[in-house]
C-alpha cells in the first residue's frame, strides 16, 4: 500500500515539473495573444504606407497574429508618433519610421525621437527621384536650375515639411545655390495628386512609381540621388552626374515603446528578421524599387544614431540650429 502511495506521488510530482518545464504557466501569457496595432504616421495609399502594410502582411505570418495598419497622420508623422509613445509597453503597439524621426525633430516641429523609443528593426531604402508633371516646361534637370536662378522662390516642391520630402529638395538648394516655395501636403499621396494635377512643379518620387508615370506620360523624371544611374531608369542622370554632390534615400524600419519587455522585442526582431529574408517580399520590394537592408537590433540602434547625427548636421546646414 506504501509502496503504491509513492508510486502514485512521484507521477503527480514528475507530472508537475514535466507541466513546469515544457508549459506555460496558467495565467501567463504567450506573445501576441491579440492583433498588433502597427502605426504608419503617414496617409494611407502613399510609398511608406504601402511599403509597411507588405512588409507586415509578411511578419505577420511569423508572429501568428495580425499587425493591423493604423494611419494616424498630422506634424510630418509626429501625431502618430506621440500616440505610439504615450501607450501602453505591452508590444501590442509598435511604430513605422524613416528618417523624418530624426528631421522632424531637428527643424522643431516634433520634440519626438529615435530615442524615445526601441529599434526593432531596419527592413527597406529606398532612393530619391526629382519629379515634374508631364506639361511642365523643363524636360531636363539643368534647365530646371537655369529657371530656379532666374526665378528664385518661385518653382513650386510639394513636401511634407520637417519630413525627407524636404530635407532632400532643401539639399539641392543648399547644393545649387537656388530657392524653392515649398507647398506642404501630409504624405505621399495627396503630394503625388498634386504634382500630376500640375498644383504644383516639382516632387519627390521613387524608381517604380516614377516609371510607370514616366511610361504613362504623366511625369517627367528629371534626376534620381543614387551612386549610379539605376538599370530601372537608365536614361535618367544621377544628380553627382549633374555637379550635384547628394545621395539620399528612405530608409524604413520599426521601433516599439520604451519600457517593452526583452522577450517581445526579441518575437518582433524574429518576425520582421524572417520577412526580410522571405524572397516574396524581395520580390514585392523590387517593384517599389526599394532595396531590402536590414539591420538587427543592435544594428539599427547604431545606424540611428549615426542618422541621427547626419540629419542634425543636415538641419543645421540649412539653417535650423536646435540641438539634442
Amino acid at each position: 500500500m506504501k509502496s503504491s502511495r509513492k508510486i502514485f506521488i512521484s507521477l503527480i510530482l514528475g507530472g508537475t515539473l514535466f507541466g513546469i518545464l515544457f508549459f506555460p504557466q496558467a495565467g501567463e501569457a504567450v506573445y501576441p495573444e491579440k492583433p498588433v496595432k502597427f502605426i504608419v504616421p503617414w496617409a494611407a495609399g502613399g510609398d511608406t504606407d504601402a511599403i509597411v502594410r507588405i512588409m507586415a502582411s509578411h511578419a505577420e505570418k511569423i508572429l501568428g497574429k495580425p499587425l493591423i495598419i493604423v494611419n494616424i497622420t498630422g506634424a510630418s508623422g509626429t501625431v502618430g508618433a506621440r500616440e505610439a509613445k504615450n501607450s501602453i509597453p505591452d508590444g501590442y503597439t509598435i511604430l513605422s519610421v524613416h528618417d523624418s524621426i530624426h528631421t522632424t525633430y531637428y527643424v522643431g516641429i516634433s520634440d519626438i525621437n529615435h530615442w524615445d523609443f526601441e529599434p526593432i528593426a531596419l527592413v527597406t531604402s529606398t532612393a530619391s527621384v526629382v519629379a515634374t508633371h508631364s506639361k511642365a516646361k523643363w524636360n531636363s534637370m539643368k534647365e530646371l536650375l537655369e529657371d530656379a536662378k532666374k526665378r528664385p522662390g518661385q518653382i513650386t516642391f510639394g513636401a511634407t515639411l520637417g519630413s525627407t520630402s524636404h530635407f532632400f529638395p532643401a539639399l539641392i538648394e543648399k547644393d545649387t545655390d537656388i530657392k524653392w516655395r515649398y507647398v506642404s501636403y501630409e504624405g505621399t499621396a495627396p503630394r503625388m495628386t498634386a504634382l500630376l494635377g500640375g498644383h504644383i512643379d516639382l516632387g519627390e518620387t521613387n524608381i517604380p512609381g516614377g516609371k510607370e508615370l514616366l511610361k504613362a506620360g504623366k511625369l517627367k523624371l528629371l534626376a534620381i540621388a543614387t551612386e549610379k544611374r539605376s538599370p530601372e531608369l537608365p536614361d535618367v542622370p544621377t544628380l553627382k552626374e549633374l555637379g550635384i554632390n547628394i545621395v539620399y534615400a528612405v530608409n524604413r524600419g520599426v521601433l516599439a515603446l520604451k519600457g517593452t519587455p526583452e522577450d517581445i522585442l526579441v518575437k518582433l526582431e524574429d518576425a520582421f528578421a524572417k520577412a526580410a529574408k522571405d524572397p516574396g517580399f524581395r520580390k514585392e520590394m523590387e517593384k517599389f524599387g526599394t532595396d531590402i537592408l536590414f539591420l538587427d537590433r543592435k544594428g539599427y540602434t547604431d545606424f540611428l544614431k549615426k542618422n541621427d547625427s547626419i540629419n542634425a548636421e543636415i538641419a543645421n546646414i540649412l539653417g535650423f540650429k536646435r540641438k539634442k
